[in-house]
């Protein structure tokens, strides 16, 4: 008998990837799509939701289509998606508008106004702080970047869309919306709203005085459920689009970086993990609720039932590499009148291995979109810095790879500090984890093992099918790890220690002596 299969959609910043799962953790068949993605002044980012739905289904055509099991042997849908997004919807589920995403900063102006206080703490009213860190681990960041801020920003310049807003929706919990018609969110999706009491992991609720200090309406917010519960079956519509049964059972489902700690294996308390895709994070499983103001980390609710893990994330990582790609070295152009070529990180990464670990001194600060871990700011800018007449393209591209990899360690330093302990090593995962000579760069700049996870680029569809199947009762939570195979170990090379020591002293000494200059000039 054909095994039984989860379907599980991943959105990410660049488009869906859908693959169809076994409930063992083995992927039979995945296809990506792309979406677009509308930049503006003013720290604007937004995305469609048709196009999201549009790119999901005709990537879960192709696979459905094949007929690889019998369609009643796919058991249920489970979703991932980016996170810290808000999608305004009628009471149709009809989204009224593009939907404003994790990189958007507008309503960071607005977010004063609902932090402050007579006695602030790094920007915040003393007592808010105070509630905000006891009941939910976090706050509202300053700079803008999530839904708080999002909702703010509609309700002071689109009015009408905000009166006309049903419901406001995490990408995740929009697309559970249009597979089963239920206006809900996950205990741990609506997380980052900064107005649900987290001290009880097993009782997660929406708190009144959370509300009304952040001044989100309770009644334009989704009802709550668990990332494992089932929410619902497939509607008509969506099913005939997917090209599944109508009973087939959709799961709460989690966002990215909780789906990422899950599909990395990595899923004992302290067992860390290290994503690398266009943002990247360095996180594990706590069994303690826990805050970190400075280094802006707190534990949040997993989408494993009764866990936290540490909630952080990097702005630009991968989208590093992509723009010294697109727009440096293969800009469509009359320098370069070119597609960049479909092998272009592979042939990165065999240029990096004739340059020596260090670049010669060269660094790369990756802060291309500002920062949010282990600093909140908005205004930090990407450089090359001690640049030399030496200097070639190679060394710019391994260059790039280590700043990557020194704003981790920088990150880790605060994660490491959180839990009280080193890391025995990390699970590597994300599009980065496909890089031989970038898996070597972070073993030596970080100074721990990095386990190299095979099919790096699954991981996110591969937790959201964990994750259902530990819901459905198809999988315990500690079979999970054997469930995902290493490929390979890259050992820390003791000879490069001392340079990366310097360099990365150097690395902080840049951030310390601009922070103040990148304000004023991008303020």
């Amino acid at each position: 008998m054909k095994p039984e299969c989860i379907l599980a959609i991943d959105l990410g910043t660049s488009g869906p990837k859908v693959a169809l799962i076994t409930v063992e953790g083995e992927v039979l068949a995945s296809e990506v799509e792309s979406t677009e993605l509308f930049l503006s002044d003013g720290g604007g980012a937004e995305q469609d939701p048709d196009d999201w739905w549009r790119a999901i289904t005709t990537a879960a055509r192709r696979i459905t289509d094949r007929e690889l099991v019998p369609r009643e042997r796919i058991i249920a849908v489970a979703v991932t998606s980016q996170w810290a997004g808000t999608v305004p919807v009628d009471k149709d589920g009809k989204a009224l508008r593009r939907a404003i995403i994790w990189l958007d900063s507008r309503g960071a102006k607005y977010v004063p106004e609902v932090a402050g206080g007579l006695v602030r703490i790094q920007g915040y009213g003393a007592l808010k702080l105070e509630s905000w860190i006891r009941k939910t681990g976090g706050v509202p960041s300053l700079a803008g970047k999530e839904p708080v801020a999002h909702i703010l920003f509609l309700r002071h310049e689109e009015p009408d869309i905000y009166e006309a807003a049903y419901k406001f929706m995490e990408p995740k919990d929009y697309l559970n919306l249009r597979l089963t018609g239920k206006f809900l969110a996950t205990t741990d999706s609506i997380a980052l709203h900064w107005v649900t009491n987290n001290r009880n992991i097993d009782n997660i609720h929406y708190d009144e005085q959370l509300l009304a200090q952040t001044t989100l309406p309770r009644e334009k917010l989704p009802d709550l459920t668990r990332a494992v519960d089932v929410i619902g079956t497939l509607t008509p519509a969506s099913a005939a689009e997917l090209g599944l049964n109508e009973n087939t059972k959709v799961v709460g489902g989690t966002p990215d970086v909780p789906a990422a700690a899950v599909g990395s294996g990595a899923v004992a308390d302290f067992e860390g993990h290290l994503y690398v895709g266009t943002s990247s994070w360095l996180t594990c499983h706590v069994p303690f609720k826990k805050t970190d103001l400075s280094h802006n980390m707190a534990s949040l609710p997993s989408a494993l039932p009764g866990r936290y893990f540490i909630g952080n994330e990097q702005e630009t990582a991968g989208a590093c590499m992509a723009w010294l790609r697109d727009s440096v070295f293969c800009r469509d152009d009359a320098l370069d009148p070119g597609e960049p070529p479909e092998d272009a990180f592979e042939r990165f990464g065999e240029l990096v291995c004739g340059v020596p670990a260090g670049s010669d001194k060269l660094i790369f600060t990756p802060w291309l979109y500002g920062e949010h871990t282990p600093v909140a700011d908005p205004y930090l800018r990407a450089a090359f810095s001690n640049v030399s007449l030496r200097t070639t393209r190679a060394h710019m591209i391994r260059a790039v790879m280590e700043g990557v990899a020194y704003n981790t360690r920088w990150l880790m330093g605060g994660v490491e500090s959180f839990i009280g302990r080193p890391f025995e090593g990390l699970r590597f995962i994300g599009g980065g984890a496909k890089s031989g000579p970038w898996c070597q760069i972070f073993a030596d700049v970080l100074g721990r093992p990095i386990d190299q996870v095979a099919d790096p680029l699954s991981a996110n569809v591969r937790g959201a099918a964990f994750v259902a199947a530990v819901g459905l009762g198809k999988l315990e939570v500690e079979d999970i790890p054997s469930r995902v195979p290493i490929e390979k170990r890259y050992m820390p090379n003791q000879n490069h220690r001392a340079i990366y020591d310097e360099l990365f002293k150097a690395f902080l000494d840049i951030h310390k002596n601009n922070e103040a200059m990148y304000t004023r000039l991008n303020k």
